[in-house]
């Protein structure tokens, strides 16, 4: 049976390779989109199955537009959660001759790979404009196109293979440990290896006159030895000092833990919408095998 997932391209985005990480089906057909929000929208309306999107980094934190528009403006659940390592190469369109580093005028990449080789940018490349464009693999088809401008992109080796363009340096991210966290979201259900961990997203809404509300959400899972590997504000939109609270349990949904701490945060008078219960996939960094977290 055939599968579609929508993922931020174009084609050579990392998330295109955390997608194919596990989906390799001969019926799977992967369609890129120009952004985030339109992977959200097509799985959303029923264009494709499934989305794949970028939702931390290790470096750089959380992916704000993933959290918005899943808190916001769609009811997908969390099928997967897929982490693989991240580098960063600097290339330039094909030329008679490589690009000097002192000739390059522009910078073109995602804001957050922009981010994640702050420290190479600020040494080598100061002197250039920077440019956000909508994906890692979009600046390199923009540069790969201008071939008389003295431009580069910064994007991952995927791009650098899937577009004209020369590598001019490697691995320019200022940390060894940069990772990022994809997941997957659809309405249908997702048959997927098996994995050794799991996690549970929630996202709670705090009463607003209740003093210590937090410190009594965060006790619900304490008494109960249950481990939160993140606990992420966003403002609920509603007024100054609102925030909605997304929290990742290490615990796979249950018929008791996390229902008694579910109930007990809604008896204080907080909303509780559960995101999704999934399993975890990580990749090596110095090898092509899949490998899941002990």
């Amino acid at each position: 049976m055939e599968r579609t997932f929508a993922f931020l391209g174009p084609r050579g985005t990392n998330t295109e390779e955390a997608a194919r990480l596990i989906f390799r089906g001969e019926s799977d057909v992967f369609r890129p989109y120009r952004t985030i929000p339109d992977c959200l929208e097509a799985a959303s309306e029923g264009k494709v199955d499934y989305a794949v999107v970028p939702w931390e980094n290790s470096l750089e934190g959380s992916v704000n537009l993933t959290l918005d528009w899943i808190i916001h403006k769609i009811d997908l659940p969390i099928l997967s959660e897929l982490i693989i390592p991240i580098s960063h190469q600097l290339s330039c369109a094909k030329r008679e001759y490589p690009l000097a580093l002192p000739d390059v005028t522009k910078v073109l990449s995602h804001p957050q790979a922009v981010a994640q080789c702050h420290g190479f940018l600020r040494d080598h490349l100061s002197h250039a404009e920077i440019e956000y464009v909508s994906s890692t693999a979009e600046a390199a088809r923009l540069v790969s196109e201008h071939t008389e401008e003295p431009w580069v992109a910064i994007s991952a080796m995927q791009a650098v293979h899937t577009y004209p363009v020369t590598l001019l340096k490697e691995n320019i991210e200022d940390a060894e440990n940069n990772f990022t966290r994809f997941i997957v979201l659809g309405e249908k259900p997702l048959v997927l290896p098996e994995a050794d961990t799991h996690k549970t997203t929630i996202l709670v809404t705090l009463p607003s006159d209740f003093p210590g509300a937090l410190h009594q959400v965060l006790s619900a899972f304490s008494w109960r030895r249950l481990n939160l590997s993140r606990i992420e504000s966003r403002p609920t939109k509603t007024g100054l000092g609102n925030y909605h609270f997304v929290i990742d349990i290490e615990h796979k949904m249950d018929d008791v833990l996390l229902p008694g701490a579910f109930a007990e945060m809604e008896a204080l008078g907080c909303q509780v919408r559960f995101l999704g219960t999934y399993p975890v996939f990580i990749k090596k960094r110095n090898g092509v095998e899949l490998s899941l977290r002990s």
